[in-house]
């Protein structure tokens, strides 16, 4: 499970990066706002929540928005919604 979170942290980021080139990866703290570390205006923001549904295929409702402020909570609403065919893990229920 540690090798998919892994992965899939790895994916997001570069999800991330397509939108914000400059972003440095190991510079982010997973618990500090994303937007704020990497400077994403609200359309960056939308642009890569959106990348997170295409890829992924989890759907993000706007109602969602705010509880994704930093790396960790964008990473665990992704793998907390995987399809079961995902990530080569189920997805959990609830969260």
């Amino acid at each position: 499970m540690n090798t998919d979170r892994q992965t899939l942290t790895t994916t997001v980021l570069s999800l991330l990066a397509a939108i914000a080139p400059e972003l440095e990866p190991e510079a982010l703290n997973p618990e500090r706002p994303l937007r704020q570390q990497v400077d994403l205006d609200s359309m960056d923001w939308l642009n890569f929540l959106v990348s997170l549904h295409q890829r992924f295929g989890v759907d993000i409702p706007e109602s969602d928005y705010a509880r994704l402020v930093c790396l960790k909570d964008v990473v665990d609403y992704v793998q907390a919604r995987l399809p079961a065919d995902a990530a080569g893990a189920p997805a959990q229920a609830g969260a």
